[in-house]
């Protein structure tokens, strides 16, 4: 019941804090070069356009991994959770991502995030067995 309550709690900041002004914004930063990435942020505004076209947005939490230049990931997107692990190359964060909780439950995919110089993340968001790409923006959150 508690995993429940939580993702109900959660889908609903999503909602939100999915209204902000970033939900239909640019990307703003250069592409990082390699040797100066900025460090991600915890927390992130995301925004996209899965490949049927339909437009979502929530929460993107990114934390670092056990090992150097990884980093867990977990979505709260509206209707879905999803988790995933990602490897920092170069500006590029490569994610191998999971639906875990609510529709599409048990759905995997990659997306390649290009970081920029204002700590955004963007690019390619794929679904395993679907041959048409979808497209995700992350904005950084400010600090609590």
């Amino acid at each position: 019941m508690k995993k429940y309550l939580f993702a109900a709690l959660m889908i609903g900041l999503a909602l939100v804090s999915g209204c902000s002004s970033r939900d239909k914004g640019q990307i703003k930063g250069a592409d990082a070069l390699a040797g100066a990435v900025p460090t991600l942020a915890a927390s992130y505004t995301v925004n996209g356009v899965d490949p049927q076209g339909t437009e979502y947005s929530g929460n993107l939490q990114v934390r670092r991994g056990d090992a150097p230049g990884t980093y867990a990931l977990q979505w709260i997107i509206t209707g879905s959770v999803q988790e995933g692990f990602g490897l920092l190359r170069g500006n590029q964060l490569l994610v191998r991502w999971r639906t875990s909780d609510g529709i599409g439950l048990g759905v995997t995919g990659v997306t390649t995030y290009t970081i920029t110089t204002e700590g955004e993340l963007y690019g390619p968001r794929a679904i395993d067995g679907v041959k048409k790409l979808g497209e995700e923006k992350a904005f950084p959150n400010p600090p609590d």
